[in-house]
């Protein structure tokens, strides 16, 4: 496989992209430690919102791990590109997969980090109101029987 500039340039908006949303999502988690810190020093230490600055703490490193993979393989793109200029082949398909594998793993720990945010999610709403044990299809199934009657 021959590499140009135009392959590492490629991943320079996906990258950007990612990065904007990564960055979007730390600062969601900064404003929930800040609220959950206001409730933390007003109230008692509920169980519920110990466990909530548990899982805050980890999605925030999972944010940061994201982060800095998806700048490091940023940085790995703009050496390709030096190395493809300065005629080093090998050096340039080296330092390339470096840069995919390190975007795959950012994207990886992005899918382990929207998976905690989603239990965090459910934390709050079994907080609010009991829920039955469902899922999609017996929701589907009572919806339909209650269009029959």
């Amino acid at each position: 496989m021959e590499i140009t500039f135009n392959t590492p340039a490629l991943l320079f908006p996906a990258i950007s992209l990612l990065l904007l949303a990564y960055t979007n999502r730390f600062l969601a988690l900064a404003n929930l430690v800040r609220r959950l810190h206001d409730e933390y020093n007003k109230e008692h230490k509920s169980p519920l919102l110990l466990r909530q600055i548990r899982s805050l703490r980890q999605r925030i490193n999972l944010v940061r791990y994201m982060q800095g993979l998806g700048v490091f393989s940023f940085v790995c793109c703009v050496v390709t590109m030096y190395s493809i200029y300065s005629e080093w082949t090998m050096a340039a398909k080296y330092v390339f997969a470096i840069s995919l594998l390190s975007l795959l793993a950012s994207l990886i720990i992005s899918l382990v980090e929207i998976t905690q945010s989603t239990k965090a999610i459910g934390l709050e709403l079994s907080d609010m109101e009991e829920l039955e044990k469902s899922n999609f299809f017996s929701d589907l199934w009572k919806g339909n029987e209650g269009k029959k009657e």
